[in-house]
């Protein structure tokens, strides 16, 4: 006996979109960069940077950003320097699939609530995205000769990217969770 297929209801399918071709491309490159960013960050990793380049980006001060630079050899500094210039193009790939990602999601949100924390996301999210370019230029600056204001300065910054990257997800996340559940007319 062959039994029937299972049919999903009209209103699932319509509400369950393929992800657009941006978006996989967005994610895939994404991917693909942070991978070359943690393998690159593992030739960084040293007795004052356990951590590797996080620790640079959380110095804090001059003192701790030379005593990191001179664990490192001049190879490894190259490699920062490679790390820094790269995670430019990251910014572009992250900040730029994050907002295509909150647009998607937006779609068939008419509601006022979703809205506005969309355009909180969207905010977070490009303040993640200016925040770690102020962050990379200030510690290829710091590569050159480490001062106490710009690693105060880039530490705030990376602060403020996790910050943001982390409450845009979480913004994210109680979008889509509204989305699951959407009102219904009484």
């Amino acid at each position: 006996m062959k039994s029937a297929p299972i049919q999903r209801p009209p209103d699932r399918q319509r509400t369950r979109r393929r992800l657009s071709a941006q978006l996989k491309v967005g994610f895939a490159l994404s991917a693909l960069l942070a991978i070359a960013l943690l393998l690159i960050n593992q030739l960084l990793h040293t007795p004052q940077a356990p951590q590797g380049i996080v620790n640079l980006q959380l110095a804090g001060n001059a003192a701790y950003t030379r005593d990191i630079l001179q664990s490192w050899s001049p190879q490894q500094q190259a490699w920062a320097r490679i790390s820094l210039l790269l995670d430019f193009l990251m910014v572009a790939l992250y900040s730029t699939t994050l907002l295509l990602l909150t647009r998607r999601l937006l779609i068939d949100r008419p509601g006022v609530r979703e809205r506005t924390a969309g355009r909180w996301v969207l905010i977070l999210f490009a303040l993640a995205a200016v925040s770690d370019c102020i962050e990379n230029l200030l510690l290829l600056n710091n590569l050159k000769e480490p001062g106490d204001l710009f690693s105060l300065v880039a530490t705030f910054s990376a602060l403020v990217k996790f910050t943001g990257l982390l409450l845009g997800s979480a913004g994210l996340v109680i979008i889509r969770a509204a989305r699951r559940h959407p009102l219904t007319h009484a």
